[in-house]
């Protein structure tokens, strides 16, 4: 059973630099799609005056900030890492609290709707954060999840059969749940929520710089043979053909992500 313990998400402040992590939000926070995903999120969320809201994995807490700005409204950020919450409190707007997703210090009916952006991914039990979620919302709240959904990932490269491996060590070993995404409608109906709904959308970078720097994605081949998922011999194949690809300008990368929705009764 992956554990993601290969991925600075899973454990931010066990890190060596876990600030780096704060920069790699910043920077994705940047991207045209990412930015565009946040606000399908915020508009699905449909913040209202007066109202209170849960961003859970709320990271920096800029996304809880967008919230509290488009109503008059309050929204309390969570994480779970104590660097990103006291980079949220120090950015300030919005209250920071680290807790665990899966015991959420809040009692029942407390909020009118939540939150969580490429948090689940990272979950060692999504089940009873999304139950939590469920929990402290009011009737007819709105939840409101995003994840990719790492199953869907699809790259130009010489050899292919390398890179289905690589990938797919990306989306079972690298993340707890890679590829959660596709199951999540599925999960939401089960914790008892109504009316759900998807909203698939697709990254698609043909820039190897944004998706690198972000993801790492050159390293990940080094990364899987390191922990015994691909022949050590592959890596400086799969090093020389990425980087043969970008001296083309032939490189594209594509993974989906989803959007999912629901209220509670």
């Amino acid at each position: 059973m992956p554990d993601g313990s290969q991925h600075g998400f899973t454990s931010v402040d066990q890190q060596a630099d876990p600030n780096a992590w704060v920069a790699v939000l910043d920077k994705v926070r940047a991207e045209p799609f990412y930015a565009a995903y946040k606000q399908r999120v915020l508009e699905l969320l449909e913040p209202r005056d007066g109202a209170r809201y849960l961003d859970l994995g709320a990271g920096t807490g800029d996304d809880a900030r967008a919230i509290a700005s488009s109503a008059n409204c309050r929204v309390i950020a969570a994480d779970r890492s104590l660097t990103m919450g006291m980079t949220c409190r120090a950015r300030g707007g919005v209250p920071a609290l680290v807790c665990d997703a899966a015991n959420l210090p809040f009692l029942e009916a407390t909020f009118d709707g939540a939150r969580a952006d490429r948090t689940f991914q990272h979950l060692l039990n999504p089940e009873r954060a999304l139950a939590e979620m469920v929990r402290v919302c009011k009737s007819a709240g709105r939840v409101v999840v995003v994840d990719p959904d790492y199953d869907t990932q699809v790259m130009e490269f010489p050899d292919q059969d390398l890179a289905r491996s690589v990938l797919r060590y990306r989306a079972d070993h690298m993340l707890r749940n890679g590829t959660i995404a596709h199951r999540m409608p599925a999960m939401f109906l089960d914790a008892g929520l109504r009316s759900v709904r998807t909203d698939p959308l697709t990254l698609t970078v043909r820039d190897p710089a944004a998706v690198d720097n972000v993801m790492g994605l050159r390293t990940w081949a080094r990364t899987a043979a390191e922990n015994g998922y691909v022949a050590a011999k592959d890596v400086d194949r799969w090093e020389r053909l990425f980087d043969q690809t970008v001296r083309e300008g032939k490189f594209f990368y594509a993974v989906a992500f989803v959007v999912t929705w629901g209220i509670k009764p």
